[in-house]
Order: C-alpha cells, then structure tokens, then sequence
C-alpha cells in the first residue's frame, strides 16, 4: 500500500529485457538498510518487489512481467531516465494522500498542459477500459503521483497540480 505522495527521484541505472521480463537496476536517495530485498516500492506508481538489499549507494534490482509491461510505461524507461519512487506504508505510518494500490490498470496520453492561477491543469486521455472508474472528486494516480480528479469528460479527466 502506498500514499501516491512522491518520496524520492530515482534514477534509471540499468534497464534490460528477458524472455518477457523487463529488469530495472535503480540508484535511489535512501539509505543502505532502507530497502531490504522482499520490500515494496513504487516506481512511477508501480509496485514493484526487491529483489535483494539495496546496495550501499542506494541501488535496487526489480523486474516487471509482462502483465505489468502491457499496463504500464516501465518497457520503455532506459538507462538516465528519472522516475518518481515510494516505499511501501508501514501501519504506523501518517497517511497523507490517498491508498494507493500500485497496480496500474493502464496507460494514459496526456493531450494538454496548461497554467491556470498558479496551478498546473493536466488534461488526460484515459484508456476505454477504466473510463467508468473515473469520477469528479475521486483520486487518480499518475505516475505515482496520487491526484484528485478535477474534472472528466468523455474519454479524457484533468487534474490540478499544485506549485
């Protein structure tokens, strides 16, 4: 279980793929000790498990089936590219966003950007497979950010980030 409450900026180490399994080598801000290997993290709003200690810079290795790689952008990171991290919530832990499950039901296309007062408006097209689900004032992840859902339309919802 996560919050959707981004805590960290990994980076891409390594990314490779075999017989349908994509593997992600991940350097992260936290402390050697922090992500012991059978933990949960979130990666751009995934969960994923690691699959042994992080090591002491911080690097982790995970992999994503390929159920995982059909609803989610995690095929397409490489080596370099930056993705939002969460570990897992611990019961005692203050709950500050939302529940958030990470497991992604699919991939949206962000049709527009735009500055309103302040805020950041997204505009983004949802797959027809979770439409239903989308209602005005419920939450939404996207990449691992947990949003309240500002306004839908027909086949697209937008949300307001805050600066």
């Amino acid at each position: 279980m996560f919050t959707g409450l981004v805590e960290a900026i990994g980076r891409i180490a390594r990314a490779g793929s075999r017989e349908g399994v994509r593997e992600l080598v991940i350097r992260s801000p936290f402390a050697p000790g922090e992500l012991p290997a059978g933990s949960s993290v979130a990666v751009q709003g995934v969960c994923l498990t690691l699959l042994e200690d992080a090591g002491s810079d911080g690097s982790f290795r995970v992999q994503a089936a390929a159920e995982t790689l059909r609803r989610t952008t995690l095929g397409r990171l490489r080596a370099a590219d930056r993705v939002h991290l969460e570990r897992a919530v611990r019961p005692m832990d203050r709950m500050g966003g939302h529940f958030v499950q990470g497991h992604v039901d699919g991939i949206g296309v962000l049709r527009r950007v735009a500055r309103l007062r302040g805020d950041w408006v997204l505009e983004v097209e949802a797959p027809p497979s979770i439409r239903r689900y989308i209602v005005e004032k419920g939450s939404i992840c996207v990449d691992g950010v947990s949003l309240t859902v500002g306004a839908v339309g027909p086949r697209w919802f937008r949300v307001h980030i805050i600066p």
